[in-house]
C-alpha cells in the first residue's frame, strides 16, 4: 500500500510540471515602453491589513491566470484595478476578481499599467491607455495558446480602472497590419466591457477630482477634458457594456455610470446596468457587504455567458 501511495504522489507532480507555471507574469513590452523617460522612480508595493497597493509602475506587466482547460468557456477578461490613477489595488480588484472569474471558466489577465502621476512618463495621460491597448493585443495574440477565443476578450475596470477600461472601449484602434511586431497588428478593441463603480467623466459636475488631477494635471485644457470624458466618446462601435454601481457612492457619484449608460442607449450599444442602494465605493467582490450587492459577480457572469459575440 505504501509503495502505491508513493507512486501516486510522485507521478502527478511530474505530469504537472508545466501546468504549475500558472499564473504567468509577462512584461507588456520588449525593451523600453513607449512614452517612457528615465527617472529615479522605482515601483512601490504598499501592503496593509486590507490590501496590496502598487505605485510608480515603471515596468508594466500582465499576470495571466487561466482556468482548468475542462472548465474553460472560451472567454477572457483583462482586469484594470482601481486606485485613483495614483496606484493599483492589485489584490482587492485584481487577484481576487481573477480567481472568481477562473472559477467560472473565464481566463483572467490582470493589467499592472503605468500610472500618470510619476516622472517616468513623457506625456503622463498617454501611458495608461497605451498599456491597456497593448494588454488587449497580447491577449488576442495569445488566445489560442492560452485557451480562449480571440473574439471573446473583454475588459473589466474598477473605479479609475473603470475609466481606463472605458477609455479603451471608446478609443481603441484596429492595429497596424504592416507592423514588424505581430502583436501590434491586432485590434485593441475589447469585445465587451464590465465597469464597476467607474470614473467616467472629467467634467466638474460629477468627476472624481483625484483621478482627474492625477491623469490630466491640475489645469487640464478643455480638449483633454472632452477627450477623457468617456460619456462623450461613445459611438455605435463601442462594445457591449455592463455597469455596476452603488447609489450611495460618495467618491465616484453614480451619475458617472448613468451618463455612460445613457450614451450607450443613444448610440445603440447593447448595455445593462445594475444600481444598488448601498455599498459605497470600492466594494470589490462585496463579500463583507452581503445581501444583493454580493451577488453582482453572479449577474456579471450570467451577462458574459449570454452575450452573442
Amino acid at each position: 500500500m505504501s509503495r502505491f501511495l508513493a507512486l501516486f504522489i510522485i507521478l502527478p507532480m511530474t505530469a504537472l510540471a508545466g501546468v504549475l507555471d500558472n499564473p504567468i507574469t509577462l512584461p507588456l513590452y520588449e525593451g523600453t515602453p513607449p512614452n517612457h523617460q528615465d527617472s529615479s522612480h522605482q515601483e512601490i508595493i504598499e501592503s496593509n491589513d486590507r490590501r496590496i497597493f502598487i505605485r510608480q509602475v515603471t515596468t508594466p506587466t500582465i499576470e495571466v491566470r487561466l482556468p482548468a482547460k475542462g472548465n474553460a468557456t472560451g472567454h477572457a477578461v483583462v482586469i484594470c484595478p482601481g486606485g485613483g490613477y495614483r496606484g493599483l489595488s492589485y489584490d482587492w480588484e485584481g487577484i481576487d476578481v481573477a480567481s472568481r472569474l477562473n472559477g467560472q471558466g473565464i481566463a483572467a489577465i490582470i493589467l499592472k499599467s503605468r500610472l500618470p502621476d510619476d516622472e517616468s512618463n513623457q506625456t503622463p495621460h498617454l501611458s495608461p491607455l497605451l498599456d491597456a491597448k497593448r494588454a488587449l493585443r497580447i491577449a488576442r495574440h495569445n488566445a489560442e495558446a492560452w485557451g480562449y477565443d480571440s473574439d471573446k476578450i473583454g475588459i473589466m475596470g474598477f473605479s479609475a480602472g473603470g475609466h481606463l477600461a472605458s477609455t479603451l472601449g471608446t478609443s481603441f484602434d484596429a492595429g497596424e497590419p504592416e507592423a514588424a511586431d505581430p502583436i501590434e497588428r491586432h485590434s485593441s478593441r475589447p469585445d465587451f466591457m464590465i465597469l464597476l463603480y467607474p470614473v467616467i467623466s472629467m467634467r466638474e459636475s460629477f468627476a472624481h477630482s483625484g483621478s482627474r488631477s492625477n491623469l490630466l494635471g491640475n489645469s487640464p485644457s478643455d480638449e483633454l477634458l472632452e477627450r477623457y470624458s468617456n460619456e462623450t466618446q461613445v459611438s455605435p462601435s463601442t462594445p457591449p457594456t455592463l455597469l455596476i454601481h452603488s447609489s450611495d457612492d460618495e467618491s465616484v457619484p453614480v451619475e458617472n455610470s448613468i451618463a455612460f449608460y445613457q450614451a450607450c442607449l443613444k448610440h445603440g450599444v447593447e448595455t445593462e446596468m445594475h444600481l444598488y442602494p448601498y455599498g459605497g465605493h470600492g466594494f470589490s467582490l462585496a463579500i463583507s457587504h452581503g445581501g444583493r450587492l454580493s451577488t453582482w459577480p453572479d449577474r456579471c457572469l450570467e451577462w458574459i455567458k449570454e452575450l452573442e459575440l
